[in-house]
């Protein structure tokens, strides 16, 4: 056996007569001697595994510059690939949430390319907090005294905690303790932020009374959670956030609570489902609010705290605060974001979230209806090619529950086998530009809410 194996090791090219085909130097110029010269000794040493694991050389042995070819090709294409997003869900965690605005992607790019005051005050030339100007705007938006930006709204509920309860009692509605995503509980939080979960009421039901009897001198923190992932109906009850905070006052304890996606218009307005807004429950003397950016918002990934400026600014010294900061991108395009909100008429247009979630299904179906013809003509062999309504949802870790009347184009494959339209599905994932649907009721459904551009998808579709 040994014999066949030499015979087919010979057969590998040498690295450095690969090198001196013009083809090579091609990629030399364009890429530099070393990485060319590491992938030619990876794919030399993937043959010989291939010879030594499988007696045989590997596929692409009649062919290496064209291997080498298609190794350079990958090496200029971004793991995060831009896709079309026909889940119908709007705010997909796993497709990056909230798709920026013009003028924040205007924003970021502006940043990146020049030295900025991220921590810089032009008035004294002395260092600046890189919090500051973005604080101010939210305050103007919200009625907050101050403002707080990190990571995610995950970090800021474990810095807020880590601040005002470490080591302490925190009473929070035992139907409020709930999972975000990842497998991330309220609890996890607590405890990594140092305090100690006390749980009042029941799953379904608690009062204000539930809090005042739990509350004790190891008691700082009365706090509330906004279940945006799943909702309790029937008999049920919870402490609204203006009796909560007179009952902080009375016991001389802070308050909070974590909005978690709120919203910072008022949603019944634009005929989509009512969600909690933070200056509601600051004007109610709520003394600490948490939201996403990412979410309802319409920006990029940032954890925003809202509340009163002493509080504020212990959150803004502890320790964990640099930890969780965010880079001047986030900024930029979180500044951006917010500054649409001054102008709201112009929300619908200029911020992405909001008018894809404000799409009409009429609209929906006329785009829907543009395109049929063709994909039924280039499909229709083997596949049943239809408009149907479907209901989109708002997100998916969070508010996965309200749902918005739409339209979507389906494929049922003619064979009646699911294999057909997975395979389909698959197919688009790995397009130049994915296309990413959803799989139901066995067929592939292509809900057009979030698409801009019919001509952009034909050009993908039928390629």
């Amino acid at each position: 056996m040994a014999e066949p194996n030499f015979a087919l090791y010979r057969q590998l090219p040498a690295i450095d007569k690969l090198l001196q085909l013009d083809e090579v130097q091609i990629l030399v110029e364009q890429s530099g001697i070393h990485w060319v010269t590491e992938c030619l000794r990876e794919m030399q040493a993937q043959a010989r595994a291939c010879i030594s694991q499988k007696g045989q050389l590997p596929e692409w042995h009649e062919n290496w510059l064209k291997e080498l070819s298609v190794r350079h090709s990958a090496l200029g294409e971004s793991a995060l690939k831009n896709v079309f997003n026909l889940t119908g869900t709007v705010l997909h965690t796993n497709l990056g949430r909230a798709v920026m605005s013009k003028s924040a992607i205007d924003a970021v790019s502006q940043v990146m390319s020049s030295p900025v005051t991220l921590e810089y005050s032009l008035d004294g030339a002395m260092r600046g907090h890189r919090d500051r100007a973005i604080a101010d705007l939210l305050c103007k938006l919200t009625g907050a005294e101050d403002a707080c930006i990190v990571n995610n709204n995950a970090a800021a509920v474990l810095l807020l905690l880590a601040t005002v309860a470490q080591g302490q009692q925190v009473i929070v509605s035992r139907g409020e303790l709930v999972e975000i995503g990842g497998a991330f509980r309220v609890p996890d939080v607590m405890a990594q932020a140092g305090c100690q979960l006390i749980e009042v009421g029941t799953t379904n039901r608690t009062h204000l009374r539930d809090y005042e009897n739990a509350i004790n001198e190891h008691t700082a923190l009365l706090m509330k959670v906004h279940t945006s992932n799943y909702s309790i109906e029937g008999f049920t009850a919870e402490v609204e956030g203006a009796e909560l905070a007179e009952l902080g006052k009375k016991h001389q304890l802070p308050t909070a609570i974590d909005l978690g996606s709120g919203s910072m218009i008022d949603m019944t307005a634009y005929g989509l489902p009512a969600e909690p807004m933070p200056h509601t429950y600051l004007s109610q003397g709520i003394d600490l609010v948490s939201i996403s950016g990412d979410k309802l918002l319409g920006g990029p990934q940032a954890g925003i705290i809202l509340g009163k400026k002493k509080w504020i600014d212990a959150i803004q010294k502890h320790p964990l605060k640099r930890a969780l900061r965010v880079d001047k991108m986030t900024l930029a395009a979180l500044e951006a974001t917010l500054k649409l909100y001054l102008t709201p008429e112009k929300l619908i247009t200029d911020l992405p979230t909001l008018r894809w979630l404000t799409r009409s299904s009429e609209t929906i179906k006329n785009s829907a209806d543009s395109i049929l013809v063709t994909l039924q003509a280039f499909y229709g062999d083997k596949f049943i090619v239809e408009v149907e309504p479907c209901l989109s949802q708002i997100g998916s870790g969070s508010l996965p529950i309200d749902r918005l009347p739409s339209f979507a184009i389906t494929f049922a494959p003619l064979d009646g086998k699911g294999s057909s339209v997975e395979s389909l599905a698959a197919k688009w994932r790995q397009l130049p530009h994915p296309v990413i649907g959803r799989l139901k009721d066995g067929k592939l459904w292509l809900d057009l809410r979030c698409l801009d551009d019919e001509h952009a998808l034909l050009q993908v579709l039928l390629s």
